[in-house]
């Protein structure tokens, strides 16, 4: 009965309930929506590369290694000369060898020289192969291919002809321009820095730097001297440790590799001071909500005394009453989360493309995982505890 007479008390009261509930909506969107996509954020960020071993790099730090030959941010200490490639790649515990060579650009997008085997030995997530949404590989000298997002923002299709720059900024007077390269291939969607990149052969790389004017066509006379870094597949891992050891003390020069599932959990370590700076901003926005809440239930008790007294005429128990009132703040509260849960879902349903594109961040739009079933448990104690105060205040007034 008490649930009934809780609807009809708020009904009457309807306009500080919607505010109520519109303030604490808002405060459980925006902790639901942190909390979800800190999670999804961390899923994406550690599915960025699978089923690589070893990354090998000029001597640096592992996060900087793993930084510019990932995640192309930032710049290699030093380049790799093309014999200690070959020499480790000859090595009998490698599988696979794939080269990368940075350090050209394309409006603001990074461009990658590489090999064929990039393609095929790289993966994301679960071990995700990489797919071609159009075209194919490249297989002449100024071919290119496309991550998904350089395609979408800069609308390029099959076929298209591009520019490539020297260097890394967004506008670069050092253009590439006698050496056009043709759109044959854009990669199908990876939630990935893979998405961010325009993917060319070593040969492209140096041909457009080549001392000379006229056209190249033969790829044989392109053979790199030096390149960035290489990603490495081995025949076993049990091997992992030993190969990484023998890299650090390669004598030829001085290299470093790292395995990047390691360094990528000391990047996100690294990252957990922001990511919990967020979790409790949104935490005291509910709280807050919460607390309008409570005053909201004090100043209630405060106006229904006529109700108070009719309900003791009627004999009405203090426990009746303070259920009364909590049942009022559990609905307020459930009201709030499946408005919440609502609006959120929507948001990122809309928002999904954009995150992709913009910033690589694969977001799902199902906000209820068990993450956020905990959150949302949470939420509705404290929505309970909160009216622990309005509930005595109204069960006293009954002595």
């Amino acid at each position: 009965m008490f649930i009934k007479l809780a609807l009809k008390s708020m009904a009457a009261r309807k306009g500080s309930v919607l505010l109520s509930v519109m303030a604490m909506t808002i405060s459980i969107m925006v902790l639901l929506g942190v909390e979800h996509i800190r999670h999804q954020a961390k899923v994406s960020f550690a599915n960025t590369l699978s089923g690589v071993d070893l990354i090998v790099g000029a001597r640096t730090s592992s996060v900087n290694l793993l930084l510019y030959s990932v995640f192309r941010v930032g710049s290699p200490t030093n380049n790799i000369s093309w014999q200690s490639f070959e020499t480790i790649a000859a090595n009998p515990k490698v599988k696979w060898a794939v080269p990368l060579s940075l350090g050209d650009s394309h409006k603001g997008f990074r461009v990658l020289g590489t090999n064929q085997d990039f393609f095929q030995q790289v993966k994301y997530g679960q071990q995700h192969a990489l797919e071609f949404n159009q075209g194919r590989a490249f297989s002449d000298v100024y071919d290119v291919v496309l991550g998904s997002a350089v395609a979408a923002k800069l609308h390029y299709k099959l076929g298209d002809e591009l520019v490539l720059a020297h260097g890394i900024a967004a506008t670069s007077f050092t253009l590439h321009k006698n050496n056009p390269f043709t759109v044959v291939g854009i990669l199908s969607p990876t939630g990935t820095p893979i998405d961010h990149t325009l993917h060319v052969s070593l040969q492209s790389i140096e041909a457009i730097h080549a001392q000379q004017s006229q056209a190249v066509s033969q790829q044989a006379m392109l053979q790199p001297s030096h390149i960035t870094a290489f990603m490495l597949g081995l025949e076993s891992k049990i091997t992992t440790f030993t190969m990484q050891r023998d890299i650090n003390q390669f004598a030829a020069e001085p290299l470093i590799a790292i395995l990047p599932g390691v360094v990528l959990a000391e990047l996100w370590q690294m990252m957990s001071v922001l990511e919990n700076t967020l979790l409790v901003v949104s935490v005291l926005v509910f709280m807050s909500a919460c607390l309008g809440v409570c005053a909201m239930l004090l100043a209630s008790v405060r106006e229904r005394h006529y109700e108070i007294r009719l309900l003791q005429t009627i004999g009405a128990p203090a426990r009746f009453l303070f259920l009364l009132i909590a049942a009022e703040a559990a609905f307020i509260a459930m009201s709030s989360i499946i408005a919440a849960g609502v609006i959120l879902t929507l948001c990122l349903t809309l928002a999904q493309d954009y995150l992709m594109t913009q910033f690589g961040l694969n977001i799902s739009a199902n906000i209820f995982s068990m993450n956020s079933l905990y959150v949302i448990g949470i939420i509705m104690v404290i929505s309970i505890v909160v009216a622990v105060i309005p509930s005595l205040s109204m069960s006293n007034r009954q002595h």
